[in-house]
């Protein structure tokens, strides 16, 4: 072979890489797919397209129709649904066995079609989610095309999820449907319920009445940190019917609605309505402000488990989940240390101490609901005392509480608070609406790995997934549950799903700007805390200067800083890599895009001591 040929091989060669280089960076598909390979060629939609499926499958028929809507709402075309047949210009939808699991799917698009196959009909829902994040973003337009692609995917984990403490604040059942909405484009499964707090019951329960007449209600409460009260009322439930419209409608998602009924702590406004239920007798009120209450049921009364078990039968019916979460955690033991009825039962059932007893009390339940064909899973606490058989965890203190569960061979959620809790701040707080504190921006968040390095072999395997908690005492609209949520959110789901050596910071932030013009077309009131200017600097103290390098969470920001006390502008030096600062300076910064600022200003003064 000559060296020209030679030359023109490899000429050819890198031609062909800049060129899928090139179509990869179209591509902004959260989570990131397994596998995806860039194809020559592009299939555009037209008012001819069909969807092609097997018409005697009510599933498949479904999942037509959604893509079909979906496809009106992007190009202003519904493609006819067609049995059979073939052509040109077809998306077929078509299940076959693979060996890509339940959730898994195949998507060729090419000039001639899109193929997208699967197991399950939940991996060809995944695959119509992947169809829209092929799609241009922007208004709807008639002529659409998207790029020749193979997309093999399936997700890392089984268990990928978001938590919406309702217990707090109430959300209508609309705004819960949105929620589920935006799992579900984010390709998560499971929406976390929590309906039972201390300051609200959210859950109807017909042999109980009290529990809505009376507990679902508080006079007031507390919108931001300290004693502030406002004098609103504030209150809501969901009927059986409310609750039968949620479930139904996160079954056409793909959804699985776990509930959490909150046993034995965080139950006081239970204890409001019913305080025999407890150690003491009450009276009791529905506290206003934040606080873990000293008030749980009384484990020594055999009417409490009489009650729960009453609760309990009504919710295995409204929810198809196999997995009852009861809580479990922050429940203080000073109650039962002082109840005659909680030390009867200690001595009783042999116990050594009150720890012993909650495991007790864990267990009994476990033992109700597993003859109901349900399984448990608690946070953390339920470890303390002895873990209940066949109970799973939800490892939310860090995740020491999850490698003991893993070595213990019982499932696990990562859901830990260093990385997972999206009630904490996401930007600076002097730039963010009010939060219950913390700080954990989207990098952080992204840097995640649910899978302990201390686990070995087999142990693995039982960490189930991973899930982000949206905790409400200071999140009341639906607004601000959406500002929490989002684009963390989107972190939690590509850590769910994708595999660790396909997740790549840079890139993520790079789909991301792609995803943030979704969120708004979706209606997501999304943060935009990732644009947010922070400060790294490394002081010379000898030389009376700082090195300053000016970052965010954001795809190569244009960044605009001052040093001489103005605000930052689109006029201002752009930021093009570290710089030099002497002391007693101040510099601004703040992130552009075409010529408008989208982060507030960020200072910081330099000065050596």
């Amino acid at each position: 072979m000559s060296r020209l040929t030679i030359l023109l091989f490899i000429i050819a060669a890198l031609s062909q890489s800049f060129k899928i280089q090139a179509q990869e960076r179209q591509f902004s598909i959260i989570p990131q797919p397994q596998q995806l390979e860039p194809q020559h060629g592009a299939f555009s939609f037209r008012k001819t397209t069909t969807i092609r499926l097997d018409n005697s499958n009510g599933e498949l028929r479904a999942l037509g129709e959604l893509l079909a809507q979906g496809l009106y709402e992007r190009t202003g075309i519904r493609p006819r649904i067609i049995s059979g047949g073939g052509g040109n210009n077809t998306i077929t939808l078509r299940l076959a066995q693979d060996t890509l699991g339940d959730e898994g799917y195949r998507l060729k698009v090419d000039k001639g079609g899109i193929m997208a196959q699967a197991a399950k009909a939940n991996g060809l829902f995944y695959a119509i989610q992947t169809i829209y994040q092929l799609m241009p973003t922007g208004n709807p337009v008639a002529k659409v095309s998207i790029p020749a692609v193979d997309i093999v995917d399936k997700p890392r984990f089984g268990w990928r999820g978001l938590m919406l403490d309702v217990g707090r604040y109430f959300y209508s059942v609309d705004y819960i449907k949105k929620y589920i909405d935006y799992l579900a484009m984010h390709k998560m499964n499971v929406f976390h319920w929590h309906l039972v707090e201390d300051h609200g019951w959210r859950i109807e329960i017909k042999k109980y009445p009290r529990l809505t007449d009376v507990s679902a209600w508080r006079p007031s409460t507390n919108f931001q940190r300290g004693p502030y009260i406002t004098h609103n009322p504030h209150g809501g439930f969901y009927t059986h019917d409310d609750i039968r419209e949620v479930v139904a409608y996160a079954q056409s998602k793909y959804v699985t609605v776990v509930p959490e009924i909150e046993l034995p702590g965080h139950v006081l406004s239970a204890l409001v309505a019913y305080p025999e239920l407890s150690c003491t007798g009450g009276p009791f009120a529905i506290p206003e402000q934040w606080a873990i209450q000293q008030d749980i049921y009384c484990a020594g009364k055999e009417g409490v488990f009489t009650f729960l078990e009453g609760v309990l039968s009504e919710v295995v019916e409204l929810f198809p989940s196999e997995i009852i979460h009861i809580g479990g955690d922050e429940a203080p033991k000073d109650r039962w240390k002082a109840c005659p009825h909680c030390q009867k039962r200690i001595k009783d059932e042999g116990l050594k101490d009150e720890h012993e007893l909650q495991s007790y009390f864990i267990t009994r339940i476990e033992k109700f609901l597993n003859s109901k064909g349900k399984r448990i899973i608690g946070w953390d606490e339920i470890l303390e005392g002895g873990l209940a058989p066949n109970a799973a965890v939800m490892s939310w203190r860090g995740i020491k509480g999850g490698i003991e569960a893993a070595r213990m061979h019982h499932p696990v959620v990562m859901s830990p608070t260093t990385h997972m809790y999206l009630d904490y701040f996401q930007g600076e707080p002097y730039h963010e609406p009010n939060a219950i504190g913390g700080h954990l921006p989207l990098r952080k968040v992204y840097s995640f790995e649910p899978i302990p390095e201390e686990l070995v072999g087999r142990e693995r395997d039982f960490i189930l997934g991973v899930q982000g908690n949206v905790w409400c005492e200071y999140i009341h609209s639906p607004d601000k549950a959406d500002y929490m949520t989002y684009p963390r959110g989107a972190a939690v789901a590509e850590i769910g799903w994708s595999s660790p050596e396909n997740k790549n910071w840079e890139d993520f932030i790079r789909r991301m700007e792609t995803q943030y013009v979704r969120y708004e077309r979706a209606g997501i009131n999304y943060a935009k805390s990732a644009y947010q200017v922070y400060f790294e600097v490394e002081d010379n103290v000898a030389g009376n200067t700082s090195k300053v390098m000016l970052k965010t969470d954001s795809y190569q920001p244009e960044i605009r800083y001052t040093m001489d006390g103005s605000e930052p502008s689109s006029g201002s030096p752009r930021y093009n890599g570290p710089f030099e600062v002497p002391e007693h300076t101040t510099v601004r910064a703040a992130t552009f895009k075409e010529g408008q600022r989208v982060s507030p200003v960020s200072i910081y003064s330099i000065a050596h001591f």
